[in-house]
């Protein structure tokens, strides 16, 4: 049976719509939760809302600094064309056909192949391969790899993978402030009792607690879906960039079968990369909670393209 072509414009349609409504979540996640912090410190509620703004001060410190922590910690090391010439003339060659401005050009000195891209925006962006991908794909797979990687550049992946990780930290924080306040009995307080009765103020306390403990889990898969989505547009759009779309298909295959482990990966930037480079735990659980979509999924769209 002959595969279903992919309408890729179709799919680009889709993907944006379905990250916008699961930012959207996010946000309203984030309020509910500010919500729940004011009433259990006993604020009325007009007031209550307004608790966030110390948090997102410190989202936005996280926002405009991921991009030199991701690359700090992930052991990458800026090259320019002197050093690296081939892969400053494919990023630079694919730069022009997809208007883009240059990003940073960093290389990891690992084995294992992979490569991800990083920044707020195409003017602040970085891209980074590891050694094992330069050595291991062959030119056009190469040129595939960048493409991808280019193409959340170019569709602000980058920005909007920022924004959800830096959401989830923030809820992490907001839930464990939450968790806190409950468990020294903030909600509890006599004033509390006595302004709102027993009976309420116990409502409220298990509705915080609840709040608090599924909030993290929320906001999680909030970041799967969205990072998943944005794989799938990747591919896409980085095989209209190159138009060969099986240079990324064969790519993705060699990268997920290679058996060298990433040293360098970590969970806090395992979504970065191009494929999940924390491998060594396989299981339904693993892949339903995965940042990644299947690479047999990506190879059968990437295909059905050509």
């Amino acid at each position: 049976m002959a595969e279903q072509r992919v309408l890729i414009y179709d799919r680009i349609d889709q993907n944006r719509r379905t990250t916008l409504i699961l930012l959207g979540a996010f946000v309203l996640l984030l309020a509910g939760l500010s919500i729940a912090i004011g009433l259990v410190l006993g604020l009325p509620y007009p007031y209550a809302p307004l608790l966030i703004i110390p948090f997102l001060i410190f989202a936005i410190v996280s926002y405009y600094s991921s991009a030199s922590i991701a690359l700090g910690i992930s052991g990458a090391r800026e090259v320019g064309k002197e050093q690296e010439p081939e892969l400053f003339r494919t990023v630079e060659n694919l730069c022009i056909g997809a208007g883009l401005p240059m990003p940073r050009v960093y290389v990891i000195e690992d084995g294992s192949p992979n490569a991800f891209a990083t920044g707020r925006d195409p003017e602040h962006a970085a891209i980074a391969v590891t050694r094992g991908l330069l050595q291991k794909l062959e030119p056009l797979e190469v040129e595939g790899v960048i493409a991808h990687e280019l193409s959340h550049v170019g569709n602000y992946d980058i920005r909007v993978m920022t924004i959800v990780v830096v959401l989830v930290g923030l809820a992490a924080l907001m839930a464990d402030f939450l968790l806190r306040l409950t468990y020294f009995g903030a909600g509890r307080r006599p004033s509390n009792r006595g302004r709102s009765g027993g009976s309420a103020v116990a409502i409220v306390y298990a509705v915080a607690l609840v709040a608090a403990i599924l909030t993290p889990i929320a906001a999680q898969l909030i970041r799967f879906a969205v990072s998943r989505q944005r794989e799938y547009l990747a591919d896409a759009s980085g095989a209209l960039l190159t138009r060969h779309p099986e240079g990324l298909a064969r790519a993705l295959e060699k990268i997920a079968a290679d058996p060298d482990p990433l040293e360098v990966a970590n969970k806090a930037t395992a979504h970065l990369y191009i494929n999940n480079p924390l491998r060594e735990h396989r299981s339904f659980l693993n892949n339903f909670f995965s940042t990644h979509p299947p690479i047999q999924e990506r190879v059968r769209l990437l295909r059905a393209m050509s």
